[in-house]
């Protein structure tokens, strides 16, 4: 009779022990399930466009000149012009492509999307001077465009502009990982893992 009790006792606490491992094991794997929700959701919040926005300014002297009769005779026009643009680069996070490893609590950012700079210049012409033997005409204009566009990009080039872009992307990026570290994930980024910001840093402008 008394075996019987203990046998009975015994397959009791077996059962409530199981019981209580189904729970420990749900709660895990719903914890797992929460932490990669949030992730997830806090890479949608990264995912933006970042953009940098940068004005500049130039006065361009255009010349050009017509030669008749062995150069005997030249016709001349020229313009002075001003040109004032707006240049945008941006970083469309969207584009972030990403794997998560819910096994092993890794994120690793496959691939993150290049700059697109966006010139918008707002070009104006004075002392315009021309003849009907050199008038200005559209192939003008579009070399005027042209040298506009080339001088805007050697500015922004040797400007702080992209520097000043490249780590406002650093500082959304930082988000993610200041949330994976937070939460016991790891990040990664081109094979290795990021542990701080200036892995970002390094990383991106290596």
């Amino acid at each position: 009779m008394q075996r019987r009790i203990l046998l009975g006792a015994g397959i009791i606490v077996a059962i409530i022990l199981l019981f209580k491992f189904c729970d420990f094991k749900k709660e895990d794997d719903s914890t797992v399930d929460y932490n990669t929700n949030l992730i997830q959701q806090q890479i949608v919040n990264v995912g933006k466009l970042v953009v940098t926005e940068g004005h500049f300014a130039e006065v361009i002297t255009y010349k050009d000149e017509n030669k008749y009769l062995m150069d005997m005779v030249s016709f001349e026009k020229k313009a002075i012009v001003i040109v004032n643009a707006d240049v945008t680069v941006a970083y469309d996070l969207h584009q972030m492509k990403y794997e998560i490893d819910e096994k092993n609590k890794t994120i690793t950012i496959i691939s993150i999307p290049k700059e697109e700079i966006k010139i918008s210049p707002d070009i104006k012409y004075y002392d315009v001077e021309q003849s009907q033997m050199n008038p200005f005409t559209g192939d003008d204009y579009n070399k005027i465009n042209k040298m506009v566009r080339t001088n805007l990009a050697k500015k922004i080039e040797k400007s702080s502009l992209k520097t000043n872009a490249k780590n406002r992307l650093i500082s959304e990026l930082s988000k993610m990982l200041i949330l994976t570290n937070s939460m016991g994930w790891t990040l990664k980024y081109e094979g290795e893992i990021i542990e701080k910001e200036a892995d970002f840093d390094q990383k991106l402008k290596g």
